[in-house]
């Protein structure tokens, strides 16, 4: 067995039936849990899963789609919203079940540069969230990682991020084939400090004799939410 951990994320909840099939027939051991309503993400479909899932045995990754710099949602990239989403972060972490001490990822979907504007956001997101009790990660481009650390690596504020990194061959939708997904080192990703790394994006798998699309990952940790 793999020292990591393979898993997966998708936008909308695949169902409580979907989800007990991939848990008992692949090596998938956590996934992606939306928050919501998030600025950049509003199905509210995954919110009021999480007892269910802890009962089939996954490890949670919560995800609060914020304020992004490119694609739709909302765009409102400045320190000062920062400090409002993380608060709301907290809020719906707690309103889904998260307690505090449980780790939350804010989503950055653009590549470089990080902008001035954008390492206050995650600057000021991390600090509300951090206020609450909760811990900080953020999810990136392996090419943003290391800004991102060094914009939330101030001794005064606290020492930085757990970084989820994407990086991918395609952003094209192709079929994945099988029910064993590789679990390599996030390290992989070029980006040595990573905790998980998404290395699939639109890959479409095959849930019970259905199709579904989503995201693989591979993580240091089976439950990312405890760490």
């Amino acid at each position: 067995m793999s020292e990591f951990h393979a898993g997966f994320d998708t936008d909308v909840y695949p169902g409580d039936d979907a989800m007990a099939w991939l848990k008992q027939n692949t090596n998938l051991e956590w996934c992606g849990f939306y928050l919501a309503p998030a600025p950049s993400h509003g199905d509210r479909s995954w919110m009021d899963r999480r007892a269910a899932l802890a009962a089939q045995g996954w490890g949670l990754a919560p995800v609060y789609v914020g304020q992004e710099t490119i694609g739709p949602g909302s765009h409102l990239t400045v320190g000062s919203q920062g400090y409002i989403d993380g608060n709301q972060a907290a809020n719906l972490a707690a309103q889904a079940g998260f307690g505090p001490g449980s780790r939350v990822f804010l989503d950055l979907e653009n590549g470089a540069p990080l902008t001035a504007n954008q390492a206050a956001y995650v600057a000021r997101w991390t600090d509300a969230l951090m206020a609450r009790g909760y811990a900080p990660g953020v999810y990136c481009s392996h090419l943003l990682a290391e800004d991102v650390e060094l914009a939330l690596s101030i001794p005064t504020r606290h020492p930085g991020a757990a970084i989820w990194a994407f990086r991918v061959s395609t952003v094209t939708d192709h079929d994945v084939i099988g029910t064993e997904f590789p679990a390599p080192d996030p390290a992989g990703c070029g980006y040595v400090e990573a905790v998980a790394w998404q290395r699939e994006q639109d890959a479409i798998i095959t849930v019970d004799g259905s199709p579904l699309l989503v995201d693989l990952s591979t993580a240091l940790w089976a439950d990312p939410s405890a760490h």
